[in-house]
């Protein structure tokens, strides 16, 4: 998979008609003249990871496009570009999206399909792999969270910083909680969190999804690490029998870094990774 001479590459951005209105999308195509080998469906992070990681899923994306793969990139509903807002957003309409993604690629690329998710994105994979109707090759995940509760928890914390940088009132541990646990939603900054959404995170657990298929799974490994230890959740998989194949990274934490990090490192490591179904582009003799 090469990541030189991936600008050039076929790039079709277009709306996607769906349920409450319509889905913004952008295709990475395979060279001009080439056959797709397949699709991938990207499955992007939650709230502001979302435009943190945007950058770096675009270059994984033309390399994948560049190793002869359509790569479909979606703004779910309530996300970046498309319908609705992030307070309407709930959990099983971002299973509808998805759905309908990878049918509308199903019918256009012949080939195994992918579903690669980032963060709470590999969760929302995770959880949709485990009930999706269509047949699914792989999954690939880019730092996923494994627990639906602790990324709330992790995400309504944002709250308590953004108070106490402002200088205004420290809210109390456990307020934003009890707030979606009255019905009510909370904003967390900039996002409108409805209960419904966090409800429903919070059920998530990776522990509890078997992968019926084979995981390609990414890890930061913070530079001070010699070695990066296998995550728990994997080493249970393959326990389990899932096929499970982990590496790691060093570029940094992409998805909430103050700057916009080039992140080499994990496309190099995403390739190498995921060599035996990819395959290095060849121009014909």
């Amino acid at each position: 998979m090469s990541h030189t001479a991936t600008a050039a590459l076929p790039l079709l951005p277009f709306f996607l008609p769906a349920s409450g209105g319509q889905r913004y999308c952008l295709l990475h195509l395979p060279p001009p003249g080439r056959n797709a080998r397949g699709g991938i469906l990207y499955v992007h992070p939650f709230a502001e990871e979302l435009n943190k990681s945007r950058h770096v899923a675009a270059a994984q994306a033309r390399a994948f496009a560049a190793a002869g793969y359509s790569v479909l990139q979606i703004d779910l509903f309530g996300c970046g570009d498309s319908s609705g807002d992030f307070g309407e957003a709930r959990w099983d309409i971002w299973h509808n999206d998805l759905h309908l993604a990878c049918a509308w690629l199903a019918q256009r690329v012949d080939g195994p399909l992918t579903v690669w998710g980032v963060r709470l994105g590999a969760l929302l994979a995770l959880d949709f792999a485990s009930r999706a109707p269509l047949p699914l090759a792989r999954l690939l995940l880019w730092q996923p969270e494994t627990d639906g509760r602790r990324s709330i928890d992790r995400f309504l914390r944002l709250r308590l910083a953004t108070s106490m940088l402002a200088g205004g009132t420290q809210e109390a541990p456990g307020h934003a909680r009890a707030t979606l646990a009255q019905g009510e939603p909370v904003e967390v900054a900039g996002y409108q969190l409805a209960p419904a959404l966090a409800q429903a995170i919070d059920g998530v657990s990776a522990a509890a999804l078997l992968p019926a298929v084979p995981v390609y799974w990414l890890e930061y490994q913070a530079p001070a690490q010699t070695c990066a230890p296998l995550p728990p959740l994997a080493c249970l998989w393959r326990e389990r029998g899932a096929a499970v194949h982990v590496a790691s990274f060093v570029d940094g934490p992409f998805w909430h870094s103050g700057e916009l990090l080039a992140c080499p490192q994990l496309l190099d490591a995403t390739r190498k990774l995921c060599r035996d179904w990819l395959a290095e582009e060849r121009t014909p003799p």
